[in-house]
């Protein structure tokens, strides 16, 4: 089975801000970040179950860590039904929650 992946306006302008700081500093980690983040979701796309449940009581929402250099990145999502796996927002390892 294959899920859709979809993301909500928030988790695009997340997306936004992180390119956006990492390419004020160095356009070839902006790039790289872009291209690791792409490729950790696509494994969304098969495998949303394997990812981490930050909530012990919600099994549909979950986490999924995206290594990147020295912290990397965390993508909030939900599994929305048998298709569908919405990310809900992405935030830097280090900073201190979802924005």
């Amino acid at each position: 089975m294959s899920y859709r992946v979809r993301y909500t306006k928030t988790a695009r302008e997340d997306l936004r801000r992180w390119y956006g700081l990492l390419l004020e500093r160095d356009l070839p980690a902006a790039r790289r970040a872009r291209e690791v983040i792409g490729k950790s979701v696509e494994l969304l796309r098969e495998f949303p179950f394997t990812c981490r449940k930050p909530l012990s009581d919600n099994p549909f929402l979950r986490e999924m860590v995206i290594p990147f250099g020295a912290a990397g990145y965390v993508a909030l999502f939900e599994i929305e039904d048998n298709a569908t796996v919405t990310i809900l927002a992405i935030r830097y390892q280090r900073e201190e929650d979802y924005h």
